[in-house]
């Protein structure tokens, strides 16, 4: 059972120490980069999705079609998963196979098909009626989508920012893995190195009684 004085005690030590602090910030970073990049690709994807769609503003399947199945496919992909098959273009890309821009690459390569249904959705919200009327008077695919589509669904985007940050948030978790750092890492290393009781992961996995508890 959880001792909440322990607890308690542990969390001003990490605190005192810095760690607390030094993991915040890193999980920080971590999320703002990768959610920052997954934007600039999610946004684009998002409004192609939408206006290549059978009632988008310029349809055609051959567009949609095929970048709506890629998009689902990185969607389904476990993170762990996706996280160890970039790790050639990590390579090539970074140098490395581990480290804070390995993580940062995974986070946001997640992130980027998950900001783009986010955004092709937001979209679909809008008023069809608005878009007909700015194309009566005259306005372009270009003035459609930056003076009519984006600023209507901007209330709908902004809640998925705040989704796919706490999605985010929670792939750093990982980071302790792959030596990226963050909050996680923190804690882990800290309850290695103090815990009377710590229970490392091959001392879990080959606990039976402990796999069982978690799955009852």
């Amino acid at each position: 059972m959880f001792n909440v004085f322990e607890l308690t005690e542990d969390f001003i030590t990490l605190w005192e120490e810095g760690t607390f602090l030094t993991g915040v910030l890193e999980t920080l970073y971590l999320t703002f980069i990768s959610t920052l990049l997954a934007y600039l690709v999610g946004i684009p994807v998002g409004v192609i999705l939408n206006i290549t769609s059978k009632n988008g503003i310029r349809p055609n399947k051959w567009i949609n079609i095929p970048l709506g199945i890629i998009v689902n496919i990185f969607r389904s992909v476990p993170f762990i998963i996706l996280l160890v098959a970039l790790f050639p273009m990590a390579k090539a890309i970074v140098g490395k196979t581990y480290g804070s821009e390995v993580m940062i690459l995974a986070l946001t390569v997640a992130a980027i098909p998950y900001i783009s249904r986010v955004v092709e959705s937001s979209l679909n919200e809008v008023d069809k009626g608005v878009v007909e009327a700015a194309s009566s008077i005259g306005a372009n695919s270009w003035q459609i989508i930056t003076k009519v589509l984006l600023p209507e669904a901007k209330p709908s985007l902004i809640n998925g920012i705040a989704t796919a940050t706490i999605n985010i948030i929670g792939f750093t978790a990982f980071a302790y893995d792959f030596g990226a750092g963050g909050l996680i890492s923190k804690a882990y290393s800290f309850y290695k190195n103090n815990a009377k009781y710590f229970v490392s992961y091959d001392q879990f996995f080959k606990n039976p009684d402990l796999i069982n508890l978690l799955i009852s």
